[in-house]
């Protein structure tokens, strides 16, 4: 009887940041998915958020799972090359694990995991590095928004600020940021305080795979940006 791909020794030992039995854990994880599950999706992500991920990932619980990490690891699970996959054609979507991308396998219909993954957004606050999304301007005169003890904040920040009569006053016009320039520190903490988010938490279906099928979902040009 011929050996099962799935009981195959599996070596970790290039990957040192977690223990061994952690990364053993995950590539079992995976392969008991791949046979409780009919489809495995490779998705990629913009703008990672946990509580965004969470929320997304309680609407398909527990019709399916996902699996985030190391690129490498999830590869070894399921196997790099024809030669070492652990179900026919699956190397083909563990080729495409590079980036930041992550695992979904399920049996949830396909045309129900493609209207969630396609319809799902959540927006939250930019970090710093972050490319602005729109120009920011403070115009100058009374800051509303803005009380008196928050002055010397602003003014760390490099706001031409000073209290009038109890009140947050900017003295001359302030761009907080330019559109599509990378947010500074200072940037990221105004438009915290001002309550616009400019980030938005997006996942990104890069490929299916059953048993009797592969699909791609991008283009190749896009996915070598992954």
């Amino acid at each position: 009887m011929p050996k099962s791909k799935r009981d195959r020794a599996v070596t970790l030992s290039k990957t040192k940041k977690k223990g061994r039995g952690h990364k053993e854990s995950i590539v079992n994880g995976i392969r008991d998915a791949v046979e409780k599950f009919d489809s495995v999706y490779v998705f990629s992500f913009d703008n990672m958020r946990n509580s965004k991920f969470k929320e997304f990932r309680d609407q398909l619980q527990p019709n399916g799972r996902f699996f985030l990490g190391s690129n490498k690891v999830m590869q070894v699970a399921l196997g790099r090359s024809a030669a070492d996959e652990i179900r026919q054609g699956i190397s083909k979507a563990s080729k495409l694990l590079r980036g930041d991308t992550g695992l979904f396998l399920t049996n949830i219909p396909r045309e129900e995991v493609e209207r969630l993954f396609n319809t799902y957004e959540g927006y939250d606050f930019a970090r710093t590095g972050s490319p602005a999304v729109e120009t920011v301007e403070l115009k100058e005169g009374p800051l509303e928004q803005f009380t008196h003890e928050m002055e010397p904040f602003l003014r760390k920040q490099g706001m031409p600020v000073r209290l009038n009569k109890g009140s947050v006053e900017l003295l001359s016009d302030f761009v907080v940021c330019e559109e599509e320039k990378p947010l500074s520190p200072e940037s990221a903490r105004i438009l915290r305080l001002l309550g616009i988010k400019m980030a938005t938490f997006k996942l990104n279906l890069v490929c299916r795979w059953t048993p009797n099928d592969f699909e791609l979902y991008r283009e190749e040009s896009d996915l070598l940006e992954v």
